[in-house]
């Protein structure tokens, strides 16, 4: 039988849209037909269109995505610095329920950074997501410590990471299990998960990161060897029930039985 997937990091990069080079870089299109297409071996029933940082903060890509996607995604957006609470409200309507900050690859204005996830919260619900190298989370004790619900990208990339994630998890954060091909050689994957999944069975979400830019290498079917590795029997947390739960998106009705 297979397992319900809800890929909680997935990038769809829509020829349509315009592109913004980040750091010299500008990624190969990847659409949705792309990404169903990678993903056609397994049960996918949802999950969160990210905005990357070549992506700008323009929420049409993830709202045309949303709309071919149809029920059971979700978004999550990078916000102008003149986000209004309007724009906020309207990008909630159309399906968006977290914010992104790149710190690994762009935003550095921590006293925004705050604001945007706390308005954001305020406003809609949101929670915020950060794409951070682990060796910042010390520093971003003070920022984290206010923000009501936040999760973090792919293992926070590096093993200094890791106390830091075991403090944040304890104390509500979410972590996605997503992008080991971009982790540091001395990452230890299965280790670090069984150790998070210890404090929170609610803390680890699966993504796929696909198309997987600037990776070492992209999503492969092993990976969710290893994360079963880790969790053992309760692997349809990590694989849908955990981010359903985190992004209020409700399970999809059962099918007739033949």
């Amino acid at each position: 039988m297979l397992i319900g997937m809800f890929d909680a990091l997935v990038h769809i990069i829509d020829p349509r849209f315009e592109l913004v080079e980040n750091e010299g870089f500008l990624p190969d299109y990847f659409t949705i037909a792309d990404c169903r297409a990678r993903m056609a071996g397994f049960h996918v029933t949802g999950g969160a269109v990210v905005a990357g940082s070549y992506q700008g903060t323009n929420p049409a890509c993830i709202a045309a995505a949303l709309d071919e996607l149809g029920p059971g995604w979700v978004g999550v957006a990078q916000l102008d610095p003149d986000a209004s609470d309007d724009d906020i409200a309207e990008m909630d309507r159309m399906g968006v329920r977290a914010v992104r900050f790149n710190l690994k690859r762009g935003a550095s204005d921590i006293a925004l950074l705050t604001h945007q996830a706390l308005r954001a919260n305020e406003i809609a619900g949101w929670h915020a997501e950060l794409y951070v190298d682990g060796s910042m989370l010390a520093s971003l004790e003070p920022v984290l410590a206010k923000l009501p619900a936040v999760s973090i990208d792919h293992l926070g990339l590096s093993s200094e990471a890791v106390p830091y994630l075991l403090d944040l998890v304890d104390r509500g954060a979410r972590v996605k299990t997503t992008g080991f091909g971009r982790l540091d050689p001395e990452f230890d994957v299965v280790d670090t998960m069984r150790r998070l999944y210890a404090v929170n069975p609610e803390a680890l979400m699966f993504g796929s990161d696909l198309p997987g830019t600037r990776a070492e290498r992209p999503f492969e079917p092993g990976d969710i060897d290893l994360i079963a590795g880790a969790v053992g029997d309760d692997l349809p947390l990590v694989l849908e029930s955990n981010a359903r739960s985190y992004y209020r998106v409700a399970a999809p009705a059962p099918q007739p039985k033949l």
